[in-house]
């Protein structure tokens, strides 16, 4: 069945997720005089209209199911999901859930799960499988499928390599359109996303591609030659996965090829898989901005939820007592204007929100590539004048908003002088923090937001109760 005819409309899916909610919840007791068929009846009930629930959904949309539902009542559902159906979802949830539902399979069932999968899928999912389930797999393939398996294992989950497609259909140029059209219509059907057939010579050299859509409109005794487009966009498999996908995007590519330092076609790189780089790639850039290690199911266990997190709290819990201590020096100050107290959290806060912003917009455009090392001083004399003038206005507006609330002009100017300031040194740190972290190789947006706001809320403070101290006392 196609992805057309299997794919469920989104107010559907919602309904029938709603409805497997509904059913795993625990039954009423039943009441006395039905207590001895009520429960078999009910239990039997209950598992059938969950089948009829699930039964003929994308494995994407019984993937999502699964996600959003407890361990128990994940594994009641995964049990009830055709066998010829579990490889397709197991590359469907996320690396989390697909932990907790291989960890239920016994070798069978994983055995039986991969008979489906093509090559590249097996490659997807052959790290998380036991090895000896991973040798049996390996075994039962042909010559050319355990070729390519391995092909596909040798590259890094960041390189072309590990997600390339090797069904594809090639062409020669030296025959004419109506003898590829005769050659498709023998084919069972078209591989996904085949939106162009690839040409290559007798030594599987890329000589060009030939879209589809040219093979229809073009006279049939025409030679593929004479039609084909001879500069298509190639990639090789050691190139970077998200340049690619910032390849797809700017061509607007459905499929490319994959040729080797030789020129040889070795696979396609397909627009699907450049969704899910785009998707994983923004699900780990929020996930590290705010600290968490890796990918964590919703309902994962405490201590494992635990594990995840714990690093970057820790690290929050010191930049936080060293706020506190900044605020500790300025005790007395604050005890002799206790206005003080009120607004500091203002100067802190609209800091950390303005480095948060210079922040993000860094991290995207390091990660699109827009940005360099070498134009990071033009950028953040930019991001500099940008704070400036949005701390004059704003810390203008504050200060008057201090001088009406407690009569004093001296206060409304620290106020304005501690929130221009405070802008500055977030507008500095959003650029070079992620500009240091991508010089040492680390990924820019590792604990980002931690860091801007602990350097906000640390120097707000010490700004603005400084600059009272100096002032105001």
């Amino acid at each position: 069945m196609s992805e057309v005819e299997t794919s469920t409309p989104h107010s559907v899916l919602q309904a029938r997720l709603a409805r497997v909610h509904e059913l795993l919840q625990p039954a009423e007791a039943p009441q006395p005089a039905a207590e001895a068929a009520a429960p078999a009846a009910g239990i039997d009930s209950r598992t059938a209209q969950l089948t009829r629930e699930i039964e003929g959904l994308h494995p994407a949309d019984i993937a999502f199911i699964l996600e959003t539902l407890p361990p128990a009542e994940r594994r009641e559902v995964w049990n009830l999901v055709k066998a010829d159906q579990d490889g397709e979802i197991l590359l469907e949830v996320s690396d989390a859930v697909r932990e907790s539902l291989l960890a239920d399979m016994d070798k069978p069932e994983l055995l039986a799960a991969t008979e489906q999968l093509d090559a590249e899928e097996i490659a997807d999912l052959a790290e998380d499988l036991p090895e000896d389930v991973l040798q049996e797999v390996l075994h039962r393939l042909n010559a050319e499928e355990r070729r390519q398996v391995q092909t596909a294992m040798a590259w890094e989950d960041d390189q072309v390599g590990a997600i390339m497609d090797f069904d594809m259909v090639t062409i020669r140029e030296d025959v004419t359109l109506e003898t590829v059209l005769r050659y498709l219509r023998r084919l069972k059907e078209l591989p996904e996303q085949t939106d162009k057939l690839f040409v290559v010579n007798h030594d599987m050299l890329l000589t060009g591609v030939l879209p589809i859509r040219w093979l229809l409109v073009n006279d049939p005794a025409k030679l593929v030659s004479e039609v084909m487009a001879p500069d298509a966009n190639t990639f090789h498999p050691e190139d970077d996965v998200a340049g690619t996908a910032q390849a797809f995007e700017r061509y607007d590519l459905v499929t490319a090829p994959v040729v080797d330092a030789d020129g040889r076609l070795i696979g396609r790189v397909t627009i699907n898989a450049m969704v899910d780089v785009i998707r994983e790639e923004s699900d780990a850039e929020v996930r590290e901005r705010f600290g968490l290690l890796e990918d964590e199911d919703m309902f994962a266990s405490v201590w494992r939820s635990l594990r995840n997190r714990w690093a970057w709290l820790a690290i929050n819990l010191v930049t936080a007592f060293i706020a506190s201590r900044v605020i500790g020096v300025f005790e007395g100050s604050i005890q002799k204007l206790v206005a003080l107290a009120a607004l500091m959290p203002i100067v802190a806060g609209i800091g950390g929100n303005s480095g948060n912003q210079t922040i993000t917009m860094i991290v995207r455009a390091l990660a699109l590539g827009q940005v360099s090392p070498a134009s990071a001083r033009r950028l953040l004399r930019k991001e500099l004048g940008v704070a400036l003038v949005n701390g004059l206005i704003w810390g203008g507006v504050i200060g008057v908003v201090a001088v009406l609330l407690y009569d004093s002009v001296p206060l409304g100017l620290v106020m304005t002088a501690a929130m221009t300031l405070n802008l500055l040194l977030a507008a500095c740190m959003g650029v070079l923090i992620p500009m240091t972290l991508l010089r040492f190789g680390r990924d820019p947006a590792m604990g980002s937001s931690v860091m801007i706001t602990a350097l906000t809320d640390s120097g707000g403070f010490f700004i603005f109760l400084g600059l009272a101290t100096l002032f105001l006392i």
